[in-house]
């Protein structure tokens, strides 16, 4: 038989779902800080593969991409904290001075009524009308699922089309530059770069690597939708994805951390914390070493021929069930 776009859809938004749903008692009653992860990623995925399958799926507006968004960022506010806290506690308290371990109690105490803030706006968000809604619409569309003409195609007849677009905005991303040169149409790297420059670039370019990390995200997450239905070279695309993700996520997470002790303590880390602030600095410039061998892999036009080469190719089986 042919695997038709609406039964691959409908494969997805459902195992997306019953992910989200599973651990929502867990969230409500704060049992563990994984059953918050496991939900917040549950509804990333979802909004993935409703945003991907658009087209074809008839969906109520209250089961929309955007409800679905405004929803994992509020649970993305508490689990930001939860990670924030674990990383301080586990990664940098244990390699503090006392008297700097000391001072980081006032941040601890910080996080802590925050986290009892996040934690009722995300309560609330659960219990609230738009997300028994969107709950609701989304379990009666499992059941009696609604899809536009385009769905009764092959998959293999449009799945490059499905995925070109978001792996074309990801190549063509301004953040591939930040920290190189351009002379006469070529791309260098700049290797020589001391810890203060790599400072300097990231609070002007931040934001900009920053966007790129979730368009990494964004990729990897609709590639993921369709592993099956590719060779091993696809998968290793997908690992490149994810090794993206961690490595420009690690240095975001590093500057929101500097940023965040900044405004605990209403002035520059260095002054309070200056080992933290040192090991903080060190971490971003050792993760930049790191970056700077993928930012030369993908300015190779080979490697990205191979990349969208790949997506064009999908198994010639991939759609007997």
């Amino acid at each position: 038989m042919i695997k038709t776009l609406n039964k691959y859809a409908y494969h997805a938004i459902e195992q997306h779902v019953k992910k989200t749903l599973k651990w929502e008692k867990a969230v409500k009653k704060d049992e563990h800080p994984e059953a918050l992860h496991q939900m917040r990623v549950g509804m990333r995925r979802l909004r993935t593969a409703i945003s991907r399958f658009d087209l074809l799926l008839n969906l109520p507006q209250s089961a929309s991409q955007k409800k679905i968004a405004k929803i994992a960022r509020k649970l993305g506010k508490l689990r930001d904290i939860d990670v924030l806290k674990d990383t301080l506690e586990t990664d940098y308290q244990p390699h503090l001075p006392p008297t700097e371990q000391k001072l980081l109690q006032t941040a601890f105490n910080t996080l802590d009524k925050q986290r009892i803030k996040a934690l009722s706006q995300t309560q609330t968000t659960l219990q609230s009308e738009t997300y028994k809604a969107l709950k609701k619409a989304l379990v009666d569309w499992l059941e009696k699922p609604i899809y536009h003409p385009l769905a009764s195609l092959s998959i293999q007849q449009v799945i490059p089309n499905l995925l070109l677009p978001e792996v074309s905005s990801f190549l063509l991303h301004p953040g591939w530059l930040v920290g190189t040169n351009i002379t006469d149409s070529e791309v260098k790297i700049c290797p020589d770069w001391e810890p203060e420059n790599l400072e300097t670039e990231l609070k002007n370019q931040g934001e900009i690597i920053h966007n790129l990390r979730k368009q990494a995200k964004r990729v990897r997450y609709q590639m993921e939708l369709f592993s099956e239905l590719y060779s091993e070279y696809y998968a290793a695309y997908i690992t490149e994805m994810k090794n993206i993700q961690d490595i420009l996520g690690n240095i975001q997470d590093s500057v929101v951390m500097s940023e965040w002790l900044a405004d605990v303590f209403k002035s520059e880390i260095d002054t309070n914390l200056p080992t933290l602030a040192t090991l903080l600095k060190e971490n971003r410039y050792q993760l930049w070493q790191q970056w700077q061998p993928v930012q030369e892999l993908y300015f190779q036009p080979e490697h990205r021929h191979n990349f969208h080469l790949t997506i064009l190719n999908p198994q010639p089986n991939c759609s007997d069930e």
